[in-house]
C-alpha cells in the first residue's frame, strides 16, 4: 500500500474514527514509512511479553508497545528488531526507549521510539497485551489501522485508502 499521512489527513481528519499522534516519537529502522493493524503490549522496563509477542508470525501488524514513557532502560534492540522481520511484524512504536540504534536504522522495518538508551530492559515477565494503551494523544486498539511515516503517526477504526 503506498500512502502519506499527510494525503490520509487531507482525506479522513474530520471523520471520528481517525486520530493523529503527537509528535512525541522519533523515527528508526530502515523503513521510514509502515502500516498495519495493531497489536498492543504494556509493559514498564520489562520486554519479555515484547519478545513473546515479536514471536508470533504476522501479516501486515504493528506492535504498539506502551512502556510507561521510561527513559530509564530499552524494550527493543537489534535481535528483538530482527525477530521481528522474520516474523512478519511491519513496524514497531515504543512510548519507551531502543538500543542497538545503528543497527536498527540498517533494518528494513520502521519503528517509532522516545529515544536510546543503552541499557537492557528487566525480566520479570510482567505486562499485559490486547488492552487499549494511550499514549502521544491516541488510543492504540488491537486491530485498529496504524500508518506512520516522516510526517507522523495516524490511527483509525478502518483501513484507509
Amino acid at each position: 500500500m503506498t500512502f502519506t499521512t499527510a494525503d490520509l489527513c487531507d482525506a479522513h481528519s474530520e471523520e471520528d474514527h481517525f486520530q493523529i499522534a503527537e509528535p512525541l516519537l522519533k523515527p528508526y529502522g530502515g523503513y521510514p514509512s509502515f502500516c498495519g493493524q495493531i497489536t498492543t503490549v504494556k509493559a514498564f522496563e520489562d520486554n519479555v511479553m515484547v519478545r513473546a509477542v515479536l514471536e508470533e508470525k504476522v501479516e501486515n501488524r504493528v506492535l504498539v508497545v506502551d512502556g510507561g514513557g521510561s527513559h530509564r532502560c530499552a524494550l527493543l534492540g537489534a535481535d528483538l528488531a530482527k525477530l521481528a522481520i522474520a516474523n512478519g511484524w511491519q513496524g514497531i512504536v515504543i512510548h519507551g526507549c531502543i538500543r542497538d540504534s545503528a543497527i536498527i536504522d540498517q533494518l528494513p522495518i520502521g519503528i517509532r521510539a522516545l529515544h536510546t538508551h543503552p541499557l537492557k530492559s528487566h525480566k520479570k515477565d510482567h505486562g499485559d497485551r490486547d488492552l487499549l494503551v494511550t499514549f502521544a494523544g491516541i488510543n492504540f486498539k488491537q486491530n485498529h489501522f496504524l500508518y506512520a511515516d516522516a510526517d507522523g503517526i495516524v490511527v483509525s477504526e478502518t483501513m484507509l485508502s
